[in-house]
C-alpha cells in the first residue's frame, strides 16, 4: 500500500473554517516551518510522499488556503532539505507556463532532492486563471488536453538531454562534459516551440514522476497514457474499484504495464479512542469547518466561479447555469447539475448536498481505519491512499497508531525500500532515449 499526505495548511474546499482550530497557525499556508513539521511527521510514517495542491485564481469567497499560500516547487525544494526519503510532488498547469522554464525547475527540484520529485499534470479549471496570464477567456477542452499531452511528452524529452555519463569532471584532462552526450531536441509541435538541451543533468530516478488527476474521458486518457501516478476520489469500494479497473485497461490499450500506474484517491481519516468517539468527531467537525453561508459562496467555483448567490436558494436548481463551465471544471458542474436535476433539488438541497457528507469510509479507532483501508486496497479498489492533512491531531494519530497496524498485517513497509520517490512507488527509471546511441 502506497500512503501520500496532502496538507491544507488554513483550509481548503469545504473548510473555510478549519483555521480555528489552535493546533493550525492561522499563517499555515504561507508557513514553511508548519510545511516542514508535517513532511518530516509523514516521513516518521514511511509515506510515499507529500502532495501539494495549487491554482493561481482566486476571489474573495476562496477557501483560506488558496487564499494565501506558497508556490508549489518553492515550498518543495524547501522541504527537500528537511527530509531524506519523502516523495514531494507539486501542482503545475500546462496552460499557463512556458515549457523550458518548468520543465528546468521541475529538474531542479528532483536533484535538489536527490530525485524525489513529482509533477502533478492540471490543465487547470478555474477558467479566470487566463486573466492573469493576458488571455480574455480560457483555452476549450479540447486544446486544454492536447497542449498537456505535447507538454509532458516534450518535459521528458528534455529531461533525457543529457546522458547519465555526460559529465566526466575529469581534472587530469580537463573534461567538463562530452559533447557527443548533449542532445538539443529542435521540437516543433501543435502548441510548442522548444530546441534545447535543457541545462540541467538527470536525478538518481532519472526523471520526476509524472501524476494526472483529470475525471473526465480525456483526463482519464491522459494519465492512463502518461501518467504514473493517478490522484482520484471515489466515495465507497464499487466506486473505487471501476475507476481502478477503467484506469489499468486504458493503460493496458495504451501498451502500458498498468502496475507502472499507482492509483492513489484522495481521502479523509477521523480517529478516536472508540467508534462512537470517530463518528462524534466527524460530525462535529463536518458542522464546524464549514456553514452554508460557504458552501454557497464557494458552490460556484466548478461553474467558473458564477455567483449562485444571485438566484433563490429555495427555487429549482438553475440548470441553465452549466453554461459557465463550459471552460471550467464542468465535469464536476455537470455532475452537481444532473443530480439536481434527477432528484428535483432546489439550489438549497443540491448546496446541502455538497455540505452535507456522507459517513466517511475512514473513520473509527486506529484499528477500524487501518481494517477499511487493508479492505479497500485488497479489494483492487486502490494501490494507496492520498490522505488529507487538516486536523493535525488526525494526522498525528494516522502515522503514530494506524501506520504500525498497517505494518504488522503486512500492508505497508516497515522500513523505506528507497531514497527516491521511483523506487518507493515501485516505478522503473526510464532509460534515457539517447543512451548507447552516441
Amino acid at each position: 500500500m502506497h500512503l501520500g499526505a496532502v496538507p491544507y495548511g488554513a483550509g481548503g474546499p469545504g473548510q473555510h473554517r478549519l483555521w480555528l482550530d489552535p493546533e493550525i497557525p492561522g499563517d499555515a499556508s504561507v508557513n514553511i516551518d508548519w510545511f516542514i513539521t508535517i513532511a518530516q511527521l509523514a516521513e516518521q510514517g514511511r509515506f510515499d510522499l507529500m502532495f501539494i495542491v495549487d491554482s493561481q485564481f482566486i476571489t474573495p469567497d476562496s477557501p483560506p488556503h488558496y487564499l494565501n499560500r506558497l508556490e508549489p516547487l518553492t515550498l518543495l525544494s524547501a522541504v527537500a532539505t528537511h527530509t531524506r526519503h519523502l516523495g514531494l510532488v507539486g501542482t503545475a498547469t500546462t496552460s499557463f507556463n512556458s515549457p523550458y522554464n518548468l520543465i528546468r525547475r521541475l529538474a531542479s527540484l528532483d536533484l535538489i532532492s536527490h530525485g524525489r520529485a513529482g509533477w502533478n499534470v492540471v490543465t487547470t479549471g478555474d477558467a479566470g486563471t487566463a486573466t492573469n496570464y493576458g488571455l480574455d477567456e480560457h483555452y476549450d477542452y479540447d486544446t486544454r488536453y492536447g497542449r498537456a499531452s505535447e507538454y509532458v511528452e516534450l518535459a521528458r524529452a528534455l529531461w533525457d538531454s543529457y546522458e547519465d555519463d555526460a559529465f566526466p569532471r575529469d581534472r587530469a584532462t580537463g573534461r567538463f562534459l562530452d559533447p557527443a552526450k548533449q542532445h538539443a531536441l529542435h521540437h516543433q509541435g501543435t502548441y510548442f516551440k522548444v530546441a534545447g538541451p535543457l541545462n540541467i543533468e538527470r536525478s538518481p530516478q532519472g526523471q520526476p514522476v509524472i501524476f494526472q488527476a483529470g475525471a473526465s474521458d480525456q483526463g482519464r486518457d491522459l494519465g492512463a497514457r502518461l501518467g504514473e501516478g493517478i490522484f482520484t476520489h471515489a466515495p465507497d469500494i464499487p466506486s473505487g474499484q471501476a475507476f481502478y479497473a477503467d484506469l489499468k485497461n486504458r493503460a493496458r490499450r495504451f501498451g502500458r504495464d498498468p502496475d507502472e500506474v499507482v492509483i492513489m484517491p484522495g481521502i479523509e481519516v477521523v480517529i478516536g479512542d472508540t467508534d462512537e468517539e470517530a463518528r462524534e468527531l466527524e460530525a462535529y467537525r463536518a458542522e464546524h469547518d464549514h456553514n452554508f453561508d460557504d458552501a454557497l459562496a464557494e458552490f460556484g467555483r466548478p461553474f467558473g466561479w458564477h455567483d449562485f448567490r444571485v438566484y433563490d436558494p429555495d427555487a429549482p436548481f438553475p440548470t441553465a447555469a452549466l453554461e459557465h463551465a463550459q471552460r471550467s471544471f464542468y465535469t464536476r458542474a455537470s455532475q452537481i447539475t444532473r443530480r439536481a436535476e434527477e432528484n428535483g433539488w432546489t439550489l438549497r438541497q443540491a448546496v446541502e448536498a455538497t455540505r452535507a457528507r456522507r459517513k466517511g469510509e475512514f473513520v473509527g479507532t486506529p484499528e477500524t481505519v487501518a481494517t477499511k483501508l487493508i479492505e479497500w486496497w485488497e479489494a483492487r479498489a486502490c494501490d494507496g491512499f492520498n490522505i488529507g492533512v487538516s486536523h493535525p491531531s488526525t494526522f498525528r494519530r494516522m502515522v503514530e497508531e494506524v501506520v504500525p497496524i498497517l505494518a504488522e498485517r503486512g500492508a505497508f513497509r516497515g522500513e523505506y525500500e528507497s531514497t527516491t520517490l521511483r523506487g518507493n512507488l515501485g516505478l522503473p527509471i526510464p532509460a534515457n532515449r539517447y543512451a548507447g546511441r552516441s
